[in-house]
């Protein structure tokens, strides 16, 4: 009497061992694979187009970009021509290097 319910126990749970093993990586290998293409894709959304952005905008999304600060950022870009570089902000009269930090990571140069 004990074998066979010793053996039906062992079957059960072997297979049921058995399925979580198995239907468990295909579920955590499709969400990551599928995660990072979401993440690059907002990252890029979330940045503003250093290149494209008017100065109302500017002034909008940027800490401590005021009136002038923002027309002075689309000055230096009509003059000088497109950014190449989100470092290259610096150059622009009256940002500092203060300023590029807080706003580093909200600006791109596409």
């Amino acid at each position: 009497m004990r074998i066979p319910f010793l053996s039906s126990l062992m079957f059960a749970l072997l297979t049921s061992a058995s399925i979580a093993v198995t239907a468990a990586p295909a579920a955590s290998s499709a969400a990551t694979v599928d995660a990072p293409v979401v993440v690059a894709q907002e990252q890029k959304s979330d940045r503003l187009n250093l290149n494209t952005a008017d100065a109302e905008t500017l002034q909008k999304i940027l800490t401590g970009i005021g009136k002038n600060k923002s027309d002075a950022i689309v000055a230096y870009r009509e003059s000088n021509g497109e950014f190449t570089s989100v470092d290259e902000l610096i150059e622009v009269k009256g940002i500092g290097k203060s300023i590029l930090e807080k706003n580093r990571d909200k600006l791109s140069v596409e």
